[in-house]
Order: C-alpha cells, then structure tokens, then sequence
C-alpha cells in the first residue's frame, strides 16, 4: 500500500507516520507540508510544498497512490470564521480535490475532532468549519472517505504538538491523559491507536463514516 500523509510535523502526524514506517504493508510514504522533519527511512519521501492550496507543483509525487491519511490542523483560537475556513476546508479540499483526480480508487482519511457539526448551522465557529469540510469531502469520487473525530489524544512516544499552549497543557494535565486513554476509551485515545486505526480504515475499511474516539480505539485492536 503506497500513502501520501499531510501534517506529519503536528502531533498527530508525527504518530501516524511512525504507525506507517512501521507496518509492513505500507511500502510507500509520502509526507507533504511546509516543511520536512527529516525523516531517515527508505519508505518515506518528504515532499515540501509551501503553498498548500496549489498541489499542482507536486502532483508527479501525489499519483500511484492507496491511502491518504490527511492530519493537518490548526487551532481555531483567535482565528475569524473566514480565516479558520480558509486553512481546514481550504488546504483540505484542495489536497482531496487534486488527489480525487488523480487517484480515484483512493481511500482518503481526515482527522476532524470530537463535536464536529454535520449540520453546519450550530453556534459554534471551528465544529461548522470541520462539519463543511466533512461533507465535501464525503461529497468526492473516492473508493472511500473516513472522518476520524478523536476526543482527548494522548501523545505516546515523544510527538509533540506545533502550538505552545496546547504543549503546556498537555504537560500540565499528563497525568490526566494517561489515566483517560487507560479508562475512558470513549473519549480518550492515543497517538499509537489513532495511526493504527487510519491505516486500518485505509486498508480493509471501517464499520462507520464518522468514527468518534471509542470507534477508533475498537478499530485499533
């Protein structure tokens, strides 16, 4: 199985690729971002694109493609709607347009977040963002598209998070992540389960479009 990833500098990228170099059946990775983390593995090729809403430059590397496990976000604090908008339904759609066209028997595999709003009309600004972006993309001509919406993610081997507060909270609540992930599957994972499960989901599929945090802990065994 041959899998482009989007994020891989984040936190949950960083888990999902280290879950992709280490299963046997992926034998292609492509990494796209801004930037490359300087990854030494023979399977991973690190394709850096500053201009994540134009993929034309790049689309000799996005093709002979099976999976895309789409992990790139930012936070929606201090952000306008439009601004917000532009960055996680912007750089999402086109990187799924751009790869719907060229791989159409893909599997494409975007990370939302708990409370995500389907219906586009609720009150709160980044969970009517993710819900838009959710629904076009179910909207595209892909063999299958999979929105993972994890609650609380604990990081379990030394991936970071990009955003300064969202490190120091989960250095400060730690203790509380590790308990969670162990006892309350239904909104706790971890960083190890969640690239399991997408990759599982990319290669046999999953029992529902939209999987909440317990969904994809069940999918991970």
């Amino acid at each position: 199985m041959n899998v482009v990833i989007f994020g891989a500098t984040g936190m949950v990228g960083q888990g999902v690729l280290r879950e992709a170099v280490r299963d046997a059946d992926v034998k292609r990775i492509v990494s796209v971002g801004r930037s490359a983390r300087g990854v030494a593995d023979p399977k991973v090729r690190e394709v850096v694109q500053k201009d994540m809403w134009n993929l034309r430059p790049i689309e000799g590397e996005l093709e002979d493609l099976d999976a895309c496990l789409f992990c790139l976000g930012i936070t929606s604090a201090g952000m306008t709607e439009a601004d917000y908008e532009r960055v996680t339904y912007g750089i999402t759609m086109a990187a799924a347009e751009t790869l719907s066209r060229l791989n159409p028997s893909m599997t494409f595999v975007f990370v939302s977040g708990a409370g995500t709003d389907s219906t586009e009309r609720g009150r709160t600004m980044w969970a009517r963002v993710k819900g838009k972006t959710e629904n076009a993309l179910m909207r595209l001509p892909f063999k299958a598209v999979y929105a993972f919406r994890p609650g609380a993610i604990r990081a379990m081997n030394g991936e970071t998070s990009r955003t300064g507060s969202y490190r120091v909270l989960y250095a400060l609540f730690s203790p509380v992540w590790v308990v969670g992930d162990r006892l309350s599957p239904r909104y706790f994972t971890n960083t190890e389960k969640l690239g399991r499960a997408m990759l599982k989901a990319a290669k046999v599929g999953a029992p529902t479009k939209i999987l909440e945090s317990v969904d994809i802990n069940a999918l991970a065994l």
